[in-house]
């Protein structure tokens, strides 16, 4: 089928050649046509131009994009959609004065997360987690990654994985699947660490490696969750089973984690609200992507990460949304964007090339997503009518998209 984008305002994220990322001063440049067109065959970008170039064809459909922006969908490498119920008692909690670690150390946090997924059925929380990928994807994420880690025992890490698994299989949208059953210790392992991470390396990977199940490993390093030591053991069990670290890092504390990460050649550290000299130092000139949460800092109202200093340090940068049901309830790309020029000063153009191109990056999908690119995957947002793009992150509450297409289909 050939759909055929017609007098397109402006054509965002333009790539004649693919580029996996884009670093420091590279990030504030956004390669755009105006009044353009673009060329949909089947699932993949077959064309685009302006539209004084544009070709006689006869297309299957034909989108009028005047006044529109279009530019590729949000590529969200960092969520924990997969999950049982809400933690809304506990967003009241942090109301009335008590902090996400207290939380945490009272049975909250993502030990609550756990008993809830534990006591539910594979079929329901499949029916839960479909619903939050419906909605993301209409508002423009067209490549997902997918974190377990609310089982946190053999049967619970699996039950989500399969549930990752089946989304895979049902919906159009790219999805990365990642092992985090590290992500905290069970109440009964809160004193034998070493037991809870031999049930991760001696069960938990064997059996996700034979299933298939993930692609990457990740682990809570944090004070509080896995120190260094551990998150390195269980790095090296993960790469041992063909498994590529992602890993959460300096969310309260920097405590050497991402010197860990970068040792075991990490495709990303996420978090990174905490940084210090010697962690920018170590991801200078390396293959791991940072990756920022902006609307993670806005719900817990901590630091935001230094987009400003990375940047300026010629580092790359991503954004995701860590959507997940205690400390960012909400997938809504759009909103990270904005949050993330309104309070990590990033400009709109390296806002979206964080939401796009190196988004794609951190989830090894560089090939295929993240640029408009001839023979990449036909994942597109058309806005409503706006004055420009910056107008999206500028009316942060508003919802300016007007179509979505995924695979070449327009799901919106």
């Amino acid at each position: 089928m050939k759909i055929l984008i017609s007098n397109i305002k402006e054509l965002l994220q333009i790539r004649d050649t693919s580029v996996s990322k884009v670093s420091g001063k590279e990030m504030a440049e956004l390669p755009s046509i105006k009044n353009a067109y673009l060329l949909i065959e089947d699932n993949s970008i077959a064309d685009f131009g302006t539209m004084q170039n544009c070709p006689e064809i006869s297309p299957d459909k034909i989108i009028d994009a005047t006044g529109k922006i279009v530019l590729p969908t949000w590529c969200d490498s960092h969520t924990h959609i997969v999950y049982a119920g809400n933690r809304e008692q506990e967003f009241v909690d942090r109301i009335n004065g008590l902090s996400y670690e207290e939380i945490a150390n009272r049975g909250g946090g993502i030990l609550n997360s756990a008993k809830k997924l534990n006591e539910s059925s594979e079929e329901a929380i499949y029916n839960q987690s479909k619903t939050r990928l419906e909605e993301v994807m209409k508002l423009g994420t067209g490549a997902i990654e997918i974190k377990s880690g609310y089982g946190l025992s053999v049967e619970g890490e699996l039950k989500m994985l399969r549930v990752i698994k089946k989304l895979k299989a049902n919906y159009p949208v790219a999805i990365k699947a990642t092992f985090l059953g590290a992500h905290a210790f069970p109440t009964e392992y809160k004193d034998n660490h070493k037991a809870y991470i031999d049930l991760i390396v001696n069960e938990m990977l064997p059996q996700i490696a034979e299933e298939h199940l993930a692609e990457y490993i990740d682990a809570f390093c944090e004070k509080g969750y896995f120190s260094v030591e551990e998150t390195e053991r269980i790095m090296q069990a993960g790469t041992s089973f063909g498994l590529i670290p992602k890993i959460h890092v300096n969310q309260f504390n920097a405590i050497g984690g991402i010197a860990a990460a970068v040792k075991y050649q990490a495709l990303s550290v996420d978090h990174l609200e905490v940084m210090n000299s010697e962690d920018f130092e170590v991801l200078k000139n390396t293959n791991t992507m940072p990756v920022a949460l902006p609307s993670c800092s806005y719900f817990l109202s901590i630091p935001y990460t230094p987009a400003r200093e990375m940047i300026s340090a010629g580092l790359p940068l991503a954004l995701a949304t860590d959507y997940n049901p205690g400390s960012t309830p909400s997938g809504n790309m759009n909103f990270v964007v904005a949050t993330a020029c309104i309070k990590m000063k990033m400009t709109p153009e390296e806002a979206i090339n964080a939401a796009t191109i190196n988004g794609a990056y951190a989830m090894g999908l560089s090939e295929s997503h993240g640029s408009i690119t001839r023979g990449k995957r036909a994942n597109l947002i058309i806005t409503k009518p706006v004055s420009s793009f910056y107008q999206l992150p500028y009316a942060f509450g508003s919802n300016l998209i007007h179509s979505v297409i995924i695979e070449g289909e327009v799901i919106l």
